[in-house]
Order: structure tokens, then C-alpha cells, then sequence
């Protein structure tokens, strides 16, 4: 494999302005001083005239024929369709397309940072990509697990594997890898690296896995409205489907491998566990996942920020209130 050297497997788991100023020669300005006639008058100015035209011109083409090479210090030109278009059909890139699945609502602030970065993360790595924001448009409690379901199934025929990916967490280590993981999901943000989670058994924050293997799971449990659980459920379905459970090795960065740029005391997260959430949280959910999901997508809208394009699938997901009555509060 290509990546082998860098995944481990878990052993416990089987499971200018131009101020141009211009000023009339001395010779013109003795010429002036004279007496003036008609002729001389309409002389003058069509040397004017021929004087202006020419300095347009060459203002103009001198602008116009800027080599890309020479743009101004620190900055690079923006790269065009065209350039994006002759990147991804560079071979090196490899024949795989990451499907980057970013579950959402209402942190604006965070997604102007994320896209950016990503998209020149993974362009560095020359991983073919699209970044798929699922906003939750619905007034039900926020389901990082359904959105993250929506987002496999709306990604399209052209991607083959996911990365389920926290809006706050940005990757530091260019070693850090994000190229198809054929031999099982591989937990990118994990234990020994993330700055927060460091039990065993996390799998959240970055997980890629191919398609293949997220339909041999059912995707995610849909009964997780609120804040958490929603991964530790996920560890115990890829147990479940006898898929290896791959981490990073050679990472010397520790838990500054990535940056973390949630802010708990502006954005609260939702703990709350109501009625019988507080029991049904630590069940495992046998036949929840792709197959019992409900939803309706809003729109799409193609963005692009500062450069980089993503997709926002403004999504409405739907819930029975006589199966999970904790998707609202009371």
C-alpha cells in the first residue's frame, strides 16, 4: 500500500498607483509664450493627443502582460478553472476522490477558516476532493450522525471514499495522511494526536473510510440528537463489520498536530439528556443508519471562499418523536 509506512493498525481492535504627472517640455512651454495662432494651437494639441494615446496603451498591455512569476511579494496568483481542472487530471493525483463531509450548523466563523484551509491541505497533497458542508436547516436538535449519513448519500457517483470531518479541527502536520484507505478506516484525528479525546476506543473529530466500507456499517445510528455518543456507537458497528481500524504512526507532533478552533465558552455545546436519552445513549442501534434515514434537502448552493469551492447542502432531517422523543427540548 501506498500509505502502510504511516498507518498503523490498532492492535486492540479487531473488531501603484501611478501618479503620473505629466509636464510640457520647456521648448513647448517657450512655444506658448508666443504669439499664439490657430495652427500652432491645433498642432499642439494633437501631439497631445498622440502623446496620451500612446501612454495608454503602453500603461494597459504593461499591465495585461504581468508574468505570473512576478506578482507582488508573499502573494501568488489565483489558481483558475483552468489550472484546477489540469491539476486533477495529472495522474499523480491518483485515480481515488475524497468526498469531505463536514456536518453544520450555524458556525460561520469557523467554516470561513475550514474551507480555505482544506482545500489547500489537501490540493498540497495532491488529493482530488470536494468539501461538502450538510447544514442543518430543520428546528430539531443538531444530529452530527444523520447529517454525516446525508452527506455519503448526496456526494455523488464521482467520489469512491468520505473523511467525516469536524468543522474545528484543522490538520498542522503535512505528514499527516488523507489518500484512500483501502485496507480499512483510518482515524486521522486520533488518541495519541487529537487535542481534546483520549480514550482508546475515540473515533471522531477525522475518520475516512471508502464508501464500500461506511454501507457495510449502515452509515451512523440516527438516534443521537444532542451533543456526543454519536462515534462511540460507530466504533462498536465497525467491530461489528470485522473492518480494521487503522491510526497514524511516525506523527512526532503530539497533541499540536492539529488546531482546535471551537471556542466553548461562545458556542455551548448541547449535553442536555432528556427522558430516557440518558439510558438510551450507551445501546447499540441494530438496524438504524442509511437504511431508516429521513430527510429532505432544502438546496444547494456552490460557494467558493477565498478561492476554495465547497457545496452547502441545506438539509431538513426528519424525526420520530415516538422513537427518539429527545430531538427536541422541552
Amino acid at each position: 500500500m501506498m500509505y502502510s509506512s504511516r498507518r498503523k493498525p490498532v492492535l486492540y481492535f479487531k473488531e501603484e498607483r501611478r501618479n503620473s504627472s505629466s509636464k510640457l517640455p520647456h521648448q513647448e512651454q517657450t512655444f506658448l509664450s508666443g504669439n499664439c495662432t490657430i495652427y500652432k494651437l491645433f498642432g499642439l494639441c494633437m501631439v497631445l493627443v498622440l502623446v496620451s494615446l500612446l501612454w495608454l496603451q503602453l500603461s494597459c498591455s504593461g499591465d495585461m502582460s504581468l508574468p505570473a512569476d512576478r506578482h507582488p511579494a508573499g502573494q501568488q496568483p489565483p489558481c483558475t478553472a483552468d489550472c484546477q481542472v489540469s491539476a486533477a487530471d495529472d495522474a499523480s493525483w491518483g485515480p481515488h476522490k475524497l468526498a469531505l463531509v463536514v456536518p453544520f450548523r450555524e458556525r460561520f466563523e469557523e467554516l470561513l477558516v475550514f474551507v480555505p484551509f482544506m482545500h489547500t491541505f489537501l490540493r498540497k497533497k495532491k488529493i482530488r476532493h470536494k468539501i461538502l458542508i450538510v447544514n442543518q436547516v430543520d428546528h430539531y436538535r443538531f444530529n452530527r450522525a444523520s447529517l454525516i449519513n446525508v452527506g455519503c448519500l448526496e456526494s455523488g457517483n464521482d467520489t469512491d471514499y468520505l473523511a467525516m470531518h469536524d468543522v474545528d479541527l484543522l490538520p498542522l502536520n503535512d505528514a499527516l495522511d488523507y489518500g484512500f484507505p483501502a485496507d480499512g478506516p483510518f482515524h486521522v484525528a486520533s488518541p495519541e494526536l487529537h487535542p481534546l479525546y483520549h480514550y482508546k476506543t475515540y473515533v471522531g473529530g477525522i475518520l475516512l473510510l471508502t464508501k464500500k466500507h461506511y454501507y457495510m456499517c449502515n452509515g451512523m445510528s440516527n438516534r443521537f440528537w444532542g451533543w456526543g455518543r454519536e462515534d462511540d456507537e460507530f466504533y462498536r458497528r465497525l467491530r461489528k463489520a470485522g473492518l480494521q481500524l487503522f491510526r497514524p504512526s511516525g506523527i512526532t507532533t503530539g497533541y499540536k498536530t492539529f488546531h482546535h478552533i471551537h471556542d466553548a465558552a461562545w458556542r455551548k455545546r448541547d449535553q442536555k439528556r432528556v427522558a430516557s436519552q440518558k439510558q438510551e445513549q450507551f445501546k447499540v442501534d441494530p438496524e438504524g443508519g442509511l437504511t431508516n434515514l429521513h430527510y429532505q434537502v432544502e438546496s444547494r448552493q456552490e460557494l467558493t471562499i477565498s478561492g476554495a469551492p465547497c457545496t452547502v447542502i441545506n438539509t431538513k432531517l426528519e424525526c420520530d418523536q415516538n422513537q427518539t422523543p429527545w430531538c427536541v427540548l422541552t
